[in-house]
C-alpha cells in the first residue's frame, strides 16, 4: 500500500465527511473552522530541505591560551563532515554558531565567554531551494544587528558580493533586536519549510489553555539532542511533540490540523465543562436556598397556626390594612365632597346674576335693552375696572357703563326678554338643586366613611394591646417575610440532558476523520519506517536488535534477540544514540521513495562517543552515517575528539581538523 494510494483512499470531500460524522451542514463545518482559524486542506508539504554552504566567525579570543584576533571560514561541500578538535577547543561551539542562525536564537550550550568573543557570524544556507544568508553582528555576546538574506545563487552571498542590492540580494529581514530577529526567523523558516505550528492544550489550575510550538521545536529534530532524558525526536517530550514532529516529518495527512482541531477542541470542551459545573453548583446553591426558605417558612406558619388556634380573632395585620383602606377612601371621599361643594357655589352665584337680571329687565327698559349684550368688569382695551357708579348711571341716564355714550335702541318686546331671562333662573335653580344634592350626598358618605375608621382604629387599638395579637402579628410577619424569600429564588428547571453545541459535535467529527486519514496513511509508512530504523541501527553496531515498532506518538518499542522487548527509554546512552540517528535518516530514505518531503535532511551530532559508545561502535557509526549521507544525499555535520578513528575510517575531504590542543577557530 502506497501514499499515493492511501490519499485517494480519503479523497472525498473533507466538509462532506466531516459533515456526515457530525450530523450537520457543511456550511457548519465551515463556519467551525474558519471561526476558529484551522485550515481545511492539507496538501503534500513542499520540498523542505535545508544545506549549510559556508559559515565565518571572526572577532578577539579572551582569556586563553590562544588569545587574540580570529578570523575563520568553515565550508561545507560534501554531505558528511566531521570537526575534529580537542575538547573544549570550539567543535560544540561551531554547531551552536550554525544553530543560532538556523534557529533564530542561541541556546545555552554556546558558553557566554564563547558569544563575547564573536564579533561577527556568516552563515549562508538553502533552505528549499532557495539561497539564504544569515549576517549577525555582535557586541559583548548580545546581537547587535541581525540580517537575513537572500540571493538567486549562493556565490552571490560570499564575501563583499553578499551586500544587500548587489547581484540580486535581497534584505528580508534588518533588525537591531535579538527577540525580533528570532520571531522573523521562525516565521522565516515555518514558512520556507512548508511547516504550521504545533498547537496543544494545556491544563493550569483547573483552566484549559493553548500552548503553540514553533519552529524551534521543529529545529530540535535537525540538532540532535543527547542524554537520556531526551525522547526519540525532539527535545522536548511534553504535550506529545515527540509524536507530531514525527507524523509532521511524514507527512501524514493534517498533522498539523490534527493536532489544532484537537487543541480547539480541548479548550472548548473545559469552557463548557466549567460552565456546566458553574450551573450545576448555582442550582444546587438555588436548591439549598430554597429549602432553607421552605422549612423556615413551615416553622413560621405552624407557630401562625397554633396562635390562631389559641387565640382566635381577627389579624392585627387584617386590621391593620382595613384602617388604612378606609383611611384612603375617607381621603377620596373628603376630597370628592371638596369638589362638589365648589360646584354648588359656582351654581349657587348664577342662580343669583340670574335672578337679579330677571329683577332688571321687569324694571328697567335699558336692562331689557342691554340683555343680549356683553357685561364686562372692566374696560376691554384699558382694563379700567368699571365702577359701581358707572353701572348705576347706565341704569338711571341710559349712559353706557364702558364708553359713557348715551345707549339708544330700539324698544324691544318685554314679554320676550322677561321670558328668556325667567328660563335662565329656572335653569340655573335646576343645576343648582342638582349640585346641592351630589353635595349632600358626598357628605352622607364622609360621614359614614369616618365612621367607620373610626371603629377599625378602636378594634386596631384594642386589638394592638394583646399579647397574644402582637405575637399573631409578628408570625404573619414571619410567615409573609419567609414567602417572599422563596418567591426570589427560582424554581429548579429541568434539563433534558446536555446538548453537545455544533462547534463541539463538527470537532469532535473532524478529529475523528482527520485521525482515520492519518491512521490509513501511517499503515504504510510505519512498516517500512521500522524496517529502515531497525536495518539501520544494526549497521550502526545494535547486532542483537530483531526489530523495532514505533507507533504515531513516537513511542519506541525495541525488540532484541530471544524476543526481549523494552521502549526506547530503557536503552543505554550509546544504544539511544544510534536510535535517534537511525529515526532521522530512515525519515529521509523512507521519503525519498515515497516521494513525499519529510525531514529538511540536515542533522547536527555532537560528539556522539560522549555517550559511551565504544571505539569499535563508533567507528561503525561514523562510517555507516558517511556513506549514507553521501548515498542519500544527506548533510549531517558531526565532532568528535578522536582525531585517530575519524582519520581511520573518514575520508581526508571529509575532515575538518585542528592541530592537537589548539583551537578549531
Amino acid at each position: 500500500m502506497t501514499v499515493e494510494a492511501s490519499r485517494a483512499e480519503h479523497s472525498g470531500s473533507l466538509v462532506a465527511r466531516i459533515a456526515a460524522a457530525a450530523k450537520t451542514t457543511e456550511d457548519d463545518v465551515v463556519a467551525v473552522f474558519t471561526t476558529h482559524g484551522i485550515p481545511l486542506a492539507y496538501p503534500p508539504a513542499r520540498p523542505r530541505s535545508v544545506r549549510v554552504h559556508r559559515l565565518r566567525v571572526h572577532g578577539v579570543r579572551a582569556g586563553t591560551n590562544h588569545d587574540g584576533p580570529f578570523d575563520r571560514t568553515f565550508t561545507f561541500d560534501t554531505d558528511f563532515t566531521a570537526l575534529v578538535a580537542s575538547n573544549f577547543r570550539g567543535k560544540t561551539s561551531v554547531l551552536e554558531i550554525i544553530t543560532w542562525c538556523l534557529r533564530g536564537s542561541a541556546r545555552d550550550r554556546l558558553q557566554a565567554d564563547v558569544r563575547r568573543w564573536l564579533s561577527g557570524v556568516e552563515l549562508d544556507v538553502s533552505i528549499a531551494g532557495q539561497a539564504v544568508g544569515f549576517r549577525l553582528a555582535l557586541d559583548k555576546g548580545d546581537l547587535a544587528r541581525g540580517m537575513l538574506l537572500a540571493a538567486p545563487q549562493k556565490e552571490s552571498l560570499a564575501g563583499e558580493s553578499g551586500a544587500a542590492g548587489r547581484q540580486g540580494v535581497a534584505i528580508l529581514v534588518d533588525t537591531t533586536d535579538e527577540d525580533d530577529f528570532a520571531a522573523h526567523v521562525a516565521t522565516f523558516m515555518l514558512d520556507r519549510l512548508d511547516l504550521q505550528p504545533l498547537v496543544n492544550a494545556v491544563s493550569k489550575d483547573k483552566q484549559v489553555g493553548t500552548q503553540t510550538h514553533g519552529w524551534p521545536a521543529y529545529y530540535s529534530a535537525i540538532n540532535l539532542p543527547a542524554g537520556p532524558d531526551k525522547p526519540l525526536l525532539g527535545d522536548q517530550p511534553m504535550a506529545g511533540l515527540p509524536g507530531r514532529l514525527l507524523q509532521v516529518f511524514l507527512d501524514l495527512p493534517a498533522a498539523a490540523v490534527l493536532t489544532r482541531v484537537k487543541a480547539t477542541r480541548e479548550v472548548l470542551q473545559s469552557e463548557v465543562t466549567q460552565e456546566r459545573d458553574r450551573a450545576r453548583q448555582a442550582a444546587e446553591q438555588r436548591a439549598a436556598d430554597r429549602a432553607r426558605a421552605q422549612e423556615a417558612l413551615t416553622a413560621a406558619q405552624t407557630e401562625l397556626d397554633r396562635l390562631v388556634q389559641q387565640g382566635p380573632g381577627p389579624s392585627l395585620t387584617d386590621l391593620a390594612d382595613a384602617a388604612g383602606r378606609l383611611a384612603r377612601e375617607v381621603a377620596d371621599a373628603e376630597e370628592n365632597w371638596d369638589q362638589l361643594n365648589r360646584v354648588y357655589r359656582a351654581a349657587r352665584r348664577q342662580r343669583q346674576a340670574d335672578e337679579k337680571a330677571l329683577n332688571d329687565v321687569k324694571e328697567s327698559e335699558i336692562a331689557r335693552l342691554l340683555f343680549h349684550g356683553l357685561d364686562p368688569s372692566a374696560c376691554p382695551r384699558c382694563e379700567t375696572p368699571i365702577t359701581t357708579q358707572r353701572r348705576q348711571d347706565e341704569r338711571d341716564v341710559h349712559r353706557c357703563a364702558v364708553c359713557t355714550a348715551e345707549v339708544v335702541g330700539e324698544t324691544v318686546s318685554d314679554e320676550e326678554v322677561e321670558a328668556e331671562a325667567q328660563g335662565r333662573v329656572d335653569a340655573s335653580e335646576s343645576a343648582e338643586d342638582a349640585a346641592r344634592q351630589a353635595l349632600e350626598s358626598a357628605e352622607s358618605t364622609v360621614f359614614q366613611l369616618t365612621a367607620q375608621l373610626d371603629g377599625a382604629q378602636q378594634r386596631l387599638r384594642a386589638a394592638g394591646t394583646a399579647d397574644t395579637v402582637r405575637q399573631r402579628m409578628n408570625a404573619e410577619l414571619e410567615v409573609a417575610r419567609w414567602k417572599g424569600a422563596l418567591e426570589m429564588v427560582p424554581e429548579p428547571v429541568e434539563h433534558e440532558g446536555d446538548q453537545e453545541s455544533t462547534v463541539l459535535k463538527v470537532l469532535a467529527a473532524a478529529d475523528k476523520v482527520l485521525d482515520q486519514d492519518s491512521k490509513a496513511a501511517a499503515t504504510a509508512l510505519f512498516t517500512e519506517l521500522n524496517a529502515e530504523i531497525a536495518d539501520l541501527a544494526r549497521r550502526f553496531g545494535m547486532s542483537a536488535l530483531e526489530r523495532v515498532e514505533v507507533n504515531r506518538a513516537a513511542q519506541m518499542k525495541v525488540i532484541k534477540g530471544g524476543g526481549a522487548q523494552s521502549f526506547f527509554g530503557k536503552q543505554s546512552p550509546g544504544e539511544q544514540v544510534r536510535l535517534r540517528i537511525a529515526v532521522v535518516i530512515a525519515l529521509l530514505r523512507v521519503g525519498a521513495r515515497l516521494g513525499i518531503s519529510t525531514h529538511p535532511g540536515l542533522v547536527l551530532i555532537d560528539s556522539p562517543k560522549a555517550e559511551e559508545v565504544q571505539d569499535f561502535d563508533a567507528a561503525v557509526v561514523f562510517k555507516e552515517l558517511a556513506e549514507l549521507a553521501t548515498s542519500n544525499h544527506i548533510q549531517v555535520l558531526i565532532t568528535t575528539a578522536d582525531r585517530e578513528l575519524s582519520r581511520a575510517v573518514l575520508p581526508a575531504d571529509c575532515l575538518v581538523t585542528a592541530e592537537e590542543g589548539a583551537p578549531l577557530w
